[in-house]
């Protein structure tokens, strides 16, 4: 018998929007790049080490499913995801 609970019913309706993936700390960092802030300024921002940000910016990244290549750049990539996620 099929499970009718809640979360049941909200993997039946998982967005494909990959930004529906990130937690809640790595959209403020991609929205924070969206502003056009540096890693160290984020950090700053944020409260938390450089390293930590490069974490984030590696599993945002990651989830949104942008592997490393030499003719694009992944973080304004990143951000037009944000920027069509924000729209809807």
């Amino acid at each position: 018998m099929i499970s009718t609970n809640g979360s049941s019913r909200q993997l039946l309706r998982r967005p494909s929007d990959p930004v529906h993936r990130l937690s809640y700390r790595e959209r403020e960092v991609l929205a924070l790049i969206a502003e056009g802030h540096s890693n160290t300024a984020i950090a700053k921002r944020l409260v938390v080490s450089e390293a930590a940000v490069g974490k984030h910016i590696g599993n945002i990244l990651a989830k949104l499913d942008l592997p490393p290549a030499d003719d694009v750049n992944r973080r304004v990539l990143a951000v037009l995801a944000y920027l069509r996620h924000s729209d809807d």
